[in-house]
């Protein structure tokens, strides 16, 4: 098994364990971006988990901020912060609250209310062009997220810009809080839309690990004064075949034997 389907693994246990334990909410909005989450911290990313804020480090952020649990168990299992801490996740008081909090190390924008990472992270991506370093701005939000109409005037703005150094990736996995995007807010055609605002348009299996690093690297290289956006086509609750593609998973939490079937299947 090669580093980002170990890491991945060990996130989906952690975050099941975690949600599970706190009876907190989310778990399958998180288990849909694990695995690009483990592309971008083993195979893609500069980053340093001694020193979380290396002037030099590339930029995550996790604009659907509810799935923040999968983010913390990336970051504990790269050794961010004891990952012994997430005892306390979702508790009150705890740092480890149940929407990502800039609190945690290795953690750089607190989100929740949904629409704001992109235009942070553009913002980032920005002071990085005017001092001409190298860092990459990655922002990852969700399809349902993309009803806010923030995240078109950033795109706007990124493109304007020249912000070649800024990835927005859209967690596709076409559920939302209570139905499915489509019936929501239709978001096609992504391709036409997408263009239209200036940006590169990409699209990818978003649990394909091999997929995911050659077109993240693709991304890097391909300097052409546009940025970019990554469509990844998900599944809610992947790797737990009870939670896949299950509205219910974005409220509930597992309960003792529901955890524990979850654990078998992803063990075997």
């Amino acid at each position: 098994m090669n580093k980002s389907r170990e890491l991945a693994l060990k996130a989906r246990i952690t975050s099941l364990e975690c949600v599970h334990k706190s009876k907190s909410s989310h778990i399958g909005s998180a288990l849909s971006i694990i695995d690009l989450m483990a592309v971008l911290y083993t195979e893609i990313m500069t980053h340093d988990a001694k020193n979380p804020l290396l002037d030099t480090r590339d930029h995550f952020i996790l604009s659907k901020g509810h799935a923040c649990i999968g983010l913390y168990a990336i970051l504990g299992h790269l050794d961010y912060f004891p990952l012994s801490d997430l005892d306390s996740y979702a508790k009150n008081g705890s740092i480890y609250m149940s929407h990502v909090s800039h609190k945690v190390n290795g953690v750089e924008f607190s989100t929740g209310s949904l629409g704001h990472g992109v235009g942070f992270g553009t913002g980032i991506a920005l002071s990085k062009k005017i001092r001409k370093t190298n860092e990459q701005v990655y922002v990852l939000c969700g399809d349902g997220e993309l009803g806010e109409g923030s995240n078109w005037e950033a795109f706007l703005f990124a493109s304007h810009n020249n912000l070649d150094n800024l990835t927005i990736i859209i967690d596709h996995n076409n559920l939302q809080s209570l139905t499915t995007v489509e019936e929501t807010m239709s978001l096609k055609p992504f391709k036409a839309k997408f263009e239209s605002f200036g940006l590169n348009y990409f699209e990818v299996d978003g649990h394909n690990h091999i997929d995911l690093k050659e077109t993240l690297l693709t991304i890097k290289q391909n300097k052409n004064g546009q940025p970019s956006v990554l469509l990844m086509n998900t599944v809610k609750g992947k790797g737990v075949t009870y939670m896949e593609n299950k509205v219910e998973w974005h409220y509930k939490s597992p309960d003792e034997s529901q955890l524990f079937k979850a654990l078998e299947e992803l063990r075997k």
